[in-house]
């Protein structure tokens, strides 16, 4: 085989995708292996987000009991905000 600058440069070429392919490679494997790693804890997180939104719930509903018995204009209006979607913040 010759050795002109196109055989060359076609080998530099091929070396190089052959290092980038082993260095994304590994960058995959690290990743996959950080991703493992934090998925119980954020499991765990979002279990205990969802509690605190079951009891904030739960107490929206027991507040607009005590507000259907004892009439109170600014609860009502606290409620109301509440209960009205908010728009998402870009």
């Amino acid at each position: 085989m010759k050795n002109d600058s196109t055989t060359v440069f076609l080998n530099f070429v091929l070396a190089a995708l052959v290092i980038l392919g082993v260095l994304f490679a590994l960058m995959n494997i690290w990743r996959t292996h950080t991703l493992r790693q934090l998925q119980p804890r954020v499991q765990a997180e979002l279990q205990q987000v969802q509690l605190v939104s079951m009891k904030a719930q739960a107490l929206l509903q027991d507040t607009i009991a005590f507000n259907a018995t004892a009439r109170n204009p600014e609860l009502a209006q606290i409620i109301q905000s509440v209960q009205t979607p908010q728009p998402a913040a870009k």
